[in-house]
């Protein structure tokens, strides 16, 4: 969303709270309910996806990075149905890129300016944590072709040139820069990530073998890089 790429249908809002102090496991859960309310009521199809982390933990960053509490889609039917449920209070190998990308084009919606917080995440953490996120794109693609198509695109051009790009950014640069047999399946994924396609026509062997370009790229660069 602070990107300019959000899209309801694809698209989830990506928030990070950083507190001062631990907060007891009731007030976490309760952000939780009013998370799912604020999604049903607006009818909102991805939702949140929050984190909360300490202030204690972004001056001394670790990568992976300890976290307070996390709501997702993914975690919203465990919060519904067990009241005791609590995702938090151990580690994130994702957080790190979350805190890189606030940094770097973050939008603040309350509290201390972005630059009083925050600092440069390390590059090594950064990559570690990106090429974490892709770690299985082998075993995922087919089922879930424009997030890790477009994630690919991202983490390689992070690897190469040290930018952050949004999806839509990385998917657009990779339809000119990557091979150009990856074409059809690129703009496929674009258009459907930009909501102006409905059914991605896509044979599984190319996603494969898309993915094993990507990654093969991507391990090369960062042995390039790290030199």
């Amino acid at each position: 969303m602070a990107m300019g790429c959000f899209h309801p249908n694809e698209s989830d809002i990506d928030i990070l709270v950083v507190c001062r102090d631990k907060q007891s496991a009731e007030t976490y859960r309760s952000i939780a309910i009013k998370l799912m309310h604020i999604e049903e009521a607006q009818n909102i199809t991805k939702g949140f996806e929050i984190s909360i982390v300490l202030e204690s933990t972004i001056a001394n960053l670790a990568y992976p990075t300890p976290f307070e509490f996390h709501y997702s889609a993914y975690h919203r039917e465990k919060y519904r149905t067990d009241e005791q449920y609590l995702c938090g209070g151990y580690e994130d190998p994702d957080l790190v890129a979350h805190m890189a990308v606030i940094y770097d084009r973050g939008v603040v919606l309350y509290g201390k300016p972005i630059m009083d917080l925050f600092h440069p995440v390390p590059r090594e953490y950064m990559i570690a944590s990106i090429t974490s996120d892709v770690g299985a794109a082998l075993e995922e693609i087919a089922d879930n072709p424009v997030y890790y198509v477009l994630n690919l695109s991202r983490v390689l051009l992070y690897v190469r040139d040290s930018v952050i790009y949004s999806k839509r950014e990385a998917g657009e640069r990779a339809l000119t820069e990557f091979p150009s047999k990856y074409q059809g399946v690129i703009s496929q994924c674009l258009a459907k990530y930009n909501g102006e396609l409905e059914e991605l026509d896509l044979s599984e062997p190319l996603l494969l073998e898309y993915a094993e370009y990507m990654l093969s790229e991507i391990n090369i660069w960062t042995e390039k890089t790290a030199q």
